[in-house]
Order: C-alpha cells, then sequence, then structure tokens
C-alpha cells in the first residue's frame, strides 16, 4: 500500500512538472529555434537560401545595438557580413566528395509565422554536377542544442526534405533517383516534431484531456468507476480534433482557404484558454469533443503554416500532405498512451483534482492569456 502510494505520488509530481514547464511564460515565450534551408541543384550550381530566425542570430551574435528589443533594417544591415560568416561557416556541402565554395550573394528579410527571419541568398560553386550531395549543417547546435534546420532540395522536378539536428547533422542526397519512402518517412518526422514541440497545440489537447478520467457529480469532480468510459471520452476528443484539424490543414496547404496568420494564432491562444477555463467552470461537459472540433478547425491553419514553411512538393503534394498529417496523429497518440494511464492511476487523488486540474488550468489560462495579448496587439511582454 505504501508503495502504491508513493508511486502516486511520484506521477502526480510528474504531471505538476509537465504543466509547469509546458505552461511557463518564460519556457514558452519563444517557438523552438528553426532555420529553413532550401537548395536548388543545376547543372553549374546549387542556388540555395536561408532562412534564420532574426531571434536565434540576436541571441548568437547581438545584432540589437542599441538594446531596445527591436532589431532594425539598420542595426541588421551592419552585420550583414558577421551574419555570412557566421552561418556559413556552419554550413559545408559537397559535390561527390568534393567541397563545393559557397557566397551570399543577397541578404534579405521575410515575415514567417512566428516572427522575422534573415534571409541568405547564396551560391554554391561545384566542380561537376553532383550525382552525390551531402550537407554538414552545424548552425547553432552549440548554443541550442534543439536547434533544428528544415532542408528542402530541389533537383530535376523532384522535391526532398530532410531535418538537421544535433544528433543528426549530415544528409546525403542520392540526385540520380527519387526516393519517395524518404520523403514520407521525412514529413511524418516533421508532423510528429511538430506537435511535440507546438505547445499551445499541446495545451490545448491536454486541457481537454484531463477530466476524461474524471465525472462531474453534484457541481465537484470524482474519479470515474470504469476505465472503458475513460478511454472512451479520450477517443472522442483526440477524434473530433483529428477529424477537425485534418479538414482546415488540407484545405489551406491546397490553396482552398487562406486566414491571416495574426488571427489563427490570435485564435489558437483563445482556444487554449478556453479548453482550460471549462476545466474550472463547466461549460462543455461531456460534449468536451464538440470544443475539440470547433477549435481543431482553427489549430489546422496554425499546422498548414508549418507545412507552407517547409514547402510542399508540387510533383508529391498528395504525399507530403498526407505523411505531414499522419505524423501530427502519431505524435498526438504518442502524448495519449503516456497520459491516459498515468491519470488513470491518479485519478482518485485529491491533489490530480485540485493541484494538476484545476491548478494546471490557471497555470494554462495565464499563459495563454499572454500569448493572446501578445498575438492580438503585435507585442512581446516577455522577452
Amino acid at each position: 500500500m505504501q508503495t502504491v502510494r508513493l508511486v502516486s505520488l511520484q506521477v502526480l509530481k510528474g504531471f505538476a512538472m509537465l504543466l509547469i514547464l509546458l505552461a511557463s511564460p518564460a519556457a514558452l515565450a519563444h517557438k523552438p529555434s528553426d532555420s529553413y534551408l532550401s537548395l536548388q541543384v543545376t547543372e553549374t550550381a546549387i542556388q540555395g537560401q536561408w532562412d534564420i530566425a532574426l531571434r536565434d542570430l540576436d541571441y548568437a551574435l547581438g545584432l540589437d545595438d542599441n538594446q531596445d528589443g527591436a532589431i532594425t533594417w539598420g542595426e541588421l544591415r551592419a552585420h550583414h557580413t558577421e551574419i555570412a560568416a557566421y552561418a556559413l561557416a556552419r554550413l559545408a556541402l559537397s559535390a561527390d566528395g568534393e567541397a563545393c565554395t559557397t557566397a551570399v550573394l543577397e541578404h534579405l528579410v521575410d515575415d514567417h509565422s512566428d516572427g522575422a527571419y534573415a534571409v541568405l541568398r547564396f551560391s554554391a560553386s561545384c566542380k561537376a554536377e553532383p550525382t552525390v550531395l551531402s550537407a554538414h549543417y552545424r548552425l547553432f547546435f552549440d548554443v541550442d542544442p534543439q536547434h533544428r534546420g528544415l532542408l528542402r532540395l530541389e533537383h530535376a522536378g523532384q522535391t526532398r526534405t530532410a531535418i538537421f539536428s544535433a544528433a543528426t547533422p549530415v544528409q546525403r542526397f542520392e540526385l540520380a533517383e527519387s526516393d519517395r519512402l524518404r520523403q514520407f518517412i521525412d514529413y511524418t518526422a516533421h508532423g510528429v516534431w511538430h506537435i511535440w514541440i507546438g505547445f499551445d497545440h499541446l495545451l490545448f489537447l491536454l486541457s481537454l484531456l484531463l477530466p476524461a478520467v474524471l465525472l462531474r457529480v453534484d457541481g465537484g469532480w470524482t474519479g470515474a468507476a470504469r476505465f472503458r468510459d475513460a478511454l472512451w471520452e479520450v477517443v472522442k476528443v483526440v477524434s473530433a480534433f483529428t477529424l477537425a484539424h485534418s479538414i482546415t490543414l488540407t484545405l489551406a496547404a491546397l490553396d482552398v482557404v487562406q486566414l491571416p496568420s495574426r488571427w489563427v494564432e490570435s485564435a489558437i491562444a483563445a482556444s487554449v484558454i478556453v479548453a482550460a477555463l471549462n476545466n474550472l467552470i463547466v461549460m462543455a461537459g461531456a460534449s468536451r469533443w464538440l470544443f475539440a472540433f470547433a477549435f481543431g478547425l482553427i489549430h489546422g491553419f496554425g499546422f498548414a503554416s508549418v507545412l507552407a514553411d517547409l514547402g510542399l512538393p508540387q510533383n508529391a503534394l498528395l504525399l507530403a500532405l498526407v505523411a505531414f498529417n499522419l505524423g501530427v496523429e502519431v505524435g498526438q497518440l504518442a502524448i495519449v498512451a503516456l497520459f491516459l494511464p498515468l491519470a488513470w492511476s491518479v485519478r482518485n487523488q485529491w491533489i490530480y483534482r485540485r493541484g494538476v486540474l484545476a491548478g494546471g488550468s490557471l497555470l494554462v489560462i495565464a499563459t495563454a492569456g499572454i500569448w493572446l495579448v501578445e498575438r492580438v496587439f503585435d507585442l512581446k511582454l516577455i522577452a
């Protein structure tokens, strides 16, 4: 009995730490670090474009010279040479084992869904048209081991993708043949990764799942009596969320429906608030799946913005779309598989109802409230 009680306490501590980490404003003030690298391979050269977040470059190089919290074009232009040297020193391209010579041609700025990015347009000269292209990527790994480089490679009408990470800094491509299986795996991995680092999506889903192991009785919460009831509640919520975001993800990716990114991101923050508030002031009751479906339509547009940054290969549009969506679902199922057994094991503990459900929901509301104000008014409340 004592052993069971200790295990329950450890599980509850784990839930509490997870919610604190996910909902901590300091931890969530920034989107996880990504850069976007596009390469077009021709007979004579490799043309490239590299989009790197200004916030990441500022952290590494200190671009904000007057320390006013805003990077101006003048400040960025003054650091162009430094940025080019820093970036190109961390990207090595080789064709059939021979190093290619890389030079920056143009500096630009572009807006992504998560902020401003420096854009480096460059050219890489190789001794001959490559049949095997290798890319060694080391950007920011020394200052942020979680950083990822998202690569899109175009050659002979074919598009391939890959993810650079600290664990996989080198990617190698056989250009003579198209590998659809690898393309499918790459886009699936993009989907899994995005749901795992998409803190607003995670908090929305967890806020709806936290009461799944409980029943509302006489104005209070009590532990569910049967596991299958809790499982059915989880299935309804996850299925509704999946169906909804799949619809809008597809429509947006195919350019059938488009919404301004600022509206979408603001609505996603609002959806997190509503989902968490429902745990304190019950509005949906047993119909949480309706919340999941209604707001899932908005979250689908958020997923689509990630695909827009990655780029959808026109020669394999359906394959990439299906693979990315599958990755999102696999990521969700992994979260559910971890959440449900743990939540079920501690559902009857007072601290789960008051500490995790009530306290965690308040923390989520506070965090999402900060997001909402930042996104609606284009402010930065947390540095």
